[in-house]
């Protein structure tokens, strides 16, 4: 099953990262959260991917050309011009790297991909969150239930620490904490290949008219992950991602 990914915005809300680089190529550790994303999905056996590309997208298929470079030791015999490799990449990817346009929306995006689906459910993600999502189970989820979508529905994180309060005394303090109530886009689904029957063309939204339509069709079916997710829509939820990586409380990081 192929994982459609979308890494063509400008990411605008993290200017002071997407000035040199699209948002999926920003650092987590020494390494792109484009690259956390796939990690995660192949841990559950999912290594086949298409990357829907746009703003800087030579800098992602850069990225993926010199990969072997970036993440394997070598031996260089100057003058005779010979790479020995000591290494060679863990992964064991397959990645379409596809231009969707500069200015194509969410839903134009994936129409476009679509003739790298073969006619076969497929997932998608966008390039800019994490999550410890099972996503095995999110297979079997969609799979169980026969409907052309499943989105994910997640607890949005909360941008503020929370207070309990007795009069004006703390009772409680929870930094950060996932919110109780309320759930939202998580941004992991699964689709059928006839999804992009509801998509008229490069100016949709994917998740304006198609999730709107399909919902009132009763086509669309919510997968609850209430544990952790986190999305790197700007300068502080980076700044968050990071510390926790470097802290080795990565909740998404569950590849060894």
């Amino acid at each position: 099953m192929k994982t459609i990914i979308l890494a063509g915005g400008f990411g605008t809300r993290l200017s002071e990262e997407t000035e040199r680089k699209p948002k999926p190529m920003v650092e987590i550790g020494g390494r792109p959260i484009l690259w956390h994303i796939m990690k995660l999905y192949a841990h559950y056996g999912f290594n086949e991917f298409a990357i829907a590309l746009g703003y800087k997208g030579e800098i992602i298929k850069r990225f993926f050309m010199d990969y072997r470079l970036i993440t394997s030791s070598l031996r260089v015999t100057l003058g005779d011009e010979i790479i020995n490799w000591h290494t060679g990449p863990e992964e064991n990817w397959s990645v379409d790297l596809i231009d969707t346009g500069l200015e194509t929306q969410t839903g134009g995006r994936l129409k476009r991909l679509a003739k790298t689906i073969e006619n076969e459910t497929f997932m998608m993600t966008y390039g800019d969150g994490v999550a410890d999502i099972n996503i095995r189970e999110l297979v079997n989820f969609h799979k169980s239930h026969g409907k052309l979508a499943t989105v994910t529905a997640v607890r949005p994180p909360a941008r503020f620490g929370s207070l309990n309060l007795e009069d004006s005394n703390v009772i409680s303090f929870a930094e950060k904490s996932q919110l109780r109530e309320g759930w939202i886009n998580g941004g992991y689904f699964v689709f059928e290949p006839e999804i992009t029957d509801y998509i008229d063309n490069d100016e949709t939204y994917l998740e304006r008219e198609p999730l709107e339509q399909l919902a009132s069709d009763g086509q669309l079916i919510a997968f609850k992950h209430s544990k952790f997710w986190q999305p790197m829509d700007t300068l502080r939820d980076l700044q968050t991602l990071k510390q926790r990586w470097d802290s080795q409380d990565a909740p998404w990081k569950v590849w060894k």
